[in-house]
């Protein structure tokens, strides 16, 4: 049964072979005729094509998004679950199937009673992070949490915040898990708030983002002009500063419920127990 997950940077994605390989051992390899598609926005009219060897798909907690379509759902798909009931209405399947984002499991495997080092953090989406925002935080006194870093010191720098200011989506729903507070933050426009509303429908809670404007792209290349456009990204650090501390200072952060989590926390794990059963009884052979 072969991972079917987006591989970018992005942390969300990267949680896929780290979390489902601690979850699930020996399940997943190369097989391509059984595709597991798990955590992501991969439920468009691409998966198909992304899949084509496959026989079967089984989906767990992916959602809805991107591309131009939906897929025609036959037999050769299994959902045990999707991210959201937005994710439930676009696939006109029934809302039983909503439950909500996968890495809520990481309730079952990180010990998330950690003590807390900063009042705030930021972590922007992995193609925006870079040096203007860690300094931007720093002079703030708040934590920085790059996307790009190893899931483990993601895990613990999150666990250590108090309010989590988050531009990464998976940023706050490890939060959410973990009990922490968080915020979400625009500086994109791409930044796609179907998948956001989708996961807070799925938590019981209103998606509310804060904006800021957006700092020079990491990629930016250096050449002749570049002595002039680090002046202007100190501006831009400088307004983004101030922009993260009026968040920080008027902004009530999101939280679910302990109840809805914990409840959530257990559908879920449910749900990879029946598929669990369904690979040991060789349904997917």
């Amino acid at each position: 049964m072969k991972l079917l997950y987006y591989q970018e940077n992005n942390f969300g994605d990267r949680l896929n072979p780290w979390l489902w390989e601690k979850l699930l051992p020996g399940v997943i390899d190369d097989d391509e005729t059984t595709a597991f598609v798990g955590i992501g926005t991969l439920i468009n009219d691409k998966l198909p094509r992304k899949t084509k060897k496959a026989r079967l798909r089984v989906i767990l907690s992916t959602g809805v998004g991107y591309g131009q379509g939906m897929p025609q759902l036959d037999d050769s798909y299994k959902i045990y679950c999707l991210r959201g009931p937005l994710s439930a209405q676009a696939l006109n399947v029934s809302a039983k199937l909503a439950v909500t984002d996968g890495a809520v499991l990481i309730r079952k495997l990180f010990n998330h009673h950690s003590q807390k080092v900063y009042k705030f953090s930021y972590m922007p989406h992995y193609e925006l992070a870079g040096i203007g925002w860690s300094l931007v935080c720093e002079r703030l006194g708040f934590g920085y949490i790059d996307p790009r870093w190893s899931i483990e010191k993601v895990l613990l720098s999150i666990s250590q915040t108090e309010v989590l200011f988050a531009e990464a989506m998976h940023g706050a729903i490890i939060a959410d898990a973990l009990r922490v507070p968080w915020v979400p933050i625009i500086t994109n426009p791409t930044i796609l708030q179907f998948k956001w509303q989708d996961w807070c429908q799925s938590i019981g809670v209103e998606y509310k983002p804060s904006y800021i404007k957006r700092l020079h792209h990491p990629r930016q290349k250096r050449d002749i002009l570049y002595p002039i456009r680090l002046a202007r990204d100190w501006a831009r650090q400088q307004e983004s500063k101030s922009q993260l501390l009026h968040i920080a200072q008027t902004t009530q952060p999101t939280l679910s419920s302990d109840i809805t989590i914990e409840n959530l926390t257990q559908e879920m794990y449910e749900r990879l127990q029946e598929f669990k059963q369904d690979f040991e009884a060789g349904l997917f052979l």
